[in-house]
């Protein structure tokens, strides 16, 4: 009898962990279990008794990909501190997003093949792979967080900008990645700006 599957072990761990890194420098599909299983020191057994499956493997690493990056925009977030008005009158809303897109250049400048979860939609999207459910809510997660530092500062129609936000988030990590704009996030600070930019 095929025991459930059990990801949290040592070996689960380490295959979590290679497989993450081939997936992400070589893509979801270039990838097969036969590869992980040398690289991690393990044997395919022992791979399909942690996951259960390849597509099982790939939505774990998607999900540990979005909580590292979610612990680590808001742990460089928290330490910015609270933005107050500027100079030119933009409130703290402005300040904490701005603050969020230059924290995403960061990450960006650090994870040269651009967002894991546009790479993997590239390559699974529009199936019934379980990872498309983890990048849907990585996209949603973000959307929410703008709407969020907007609303949390009282910024008006902070829904709407919120949406407007994330479109020039999402856009400029995909201008960055393939140096269609080098200084996409700058734009996309500068844009936010202008939309906020205090009227009359």
């Amino acid at each position: 009898m095929r025991r459930s599957p059990n990801p949290h072990t040592p070996a689960g761990e380490k295959i979590l962990a290679t497989a993450g890194e081939l997936f992400y420098q070589r893509g979801i599909r270039g990838v097969g279990v036969d590869l992980i299983a040398d690289q991690a020191g393990v044997t395919k057994k022992t791979l399909y008794d942690r996951f259960g499956s390849k597509d099982a493997l790939v939505a774990a690493y998607l999900t540990r990909r979005h909580e590292r990056w979610v612990a680590w925009f808001h742990e460089r977030l928290a330490a910015r501190g609270p933005a107050g008005r500027d100079s030119a009158g933009r409130g703290a809303g402005a300040g904490q997003v701005l603050a969020a897109l230059e924290i995403a250049e960061e990450w960006a400048e650090q994870n040269l093949r651009g967002c894991a979860f546009v790479n993997a939609h590239a390559e699974i999207g529009g199936t019934e792979h379980p990872g498309n459910a983890v990048i849907l809510a990585d996209k949603l997660y973000m959307l929410g967080v703008f709407t969020d530092l907007l609303r949390g500062a009282g910024e008006p129609g902070a829904e709407q900008v919120g949406a407007q936000v994330h479109l020039l988030y999402e856009g400029a990590i995909v201008a960055h990645t393939t140096r269609a704009q080098p200084d996409a996030f700058a734009t996309a600070r500068a844009a936010v700006r202008a939309l906020l930019a205090p009227s009359g």
